[in-house]
């Protein structure tokens, strides 16, 4: 119930991120999701794509600094309320979220929220524990 996620450091200045893209578009690999952070200097891009290691091979090669991350992906219905469900029953386990970003899937009425937490298998655990469903990678990078 783990995901991976790769994350490209890149330098904050125009086309970078075009490169990215490029490099897994020739490789005939597909994004699924994404999120960037940026600082004046440079900026993490936090990618789960449909195959990491010919990903992160393929970006390597090209010359980019990428690293794997745990994820855990929860599916939360769009209602009022969802996301602060799942904080609540985070929150009282004492898990901290490092950071999150969501996205919806192809024919779902449920959005799918990507969480980094400090304690991963605690709050996988915790999750499941309260009847919060917990996506395997497969549903969510696809094929590999």
């Amino acid at each position: 119930m783990i995901v991976e996620q790769i994350s490209i450091f890149l330098e904050n200045k125009a086309g970078r991120l075009m490169e990215v893209t490029k490099s897994l578009n020739e490789a005939n690999i597909n994004i699924r999701a994404l999120s960037l952070a940026d600082t004046s200097d440079f900026g993490i891009l936090r990618l789960i794509v449909d195959n990491i290691d010919k990903a992160k091979e393929i970006l390597k090669e090209h010359g980019f600094t990428v690293g794997r991350t745990n994820v855990i992906a929860v599916e939360v219905g769009d209602t009022p309320g969802g996301l602060h469900k799942i904080l609540e029953v985070i929150d009282s386990a004492g898990i901290n979220v490092e950071y999150m970003y969501a996205f919806v899937q192809k024919n779902s009425a449920n959005a799918t929220l990507i969480f980094r937490f400090d304690r991963i298998e605690c709050a996988l655990e915790v999750l499941q524990k309260n009847n919060i469903t917990v996506l395997p990678a497969s549903k969510v990078c696809g094929s590999n």
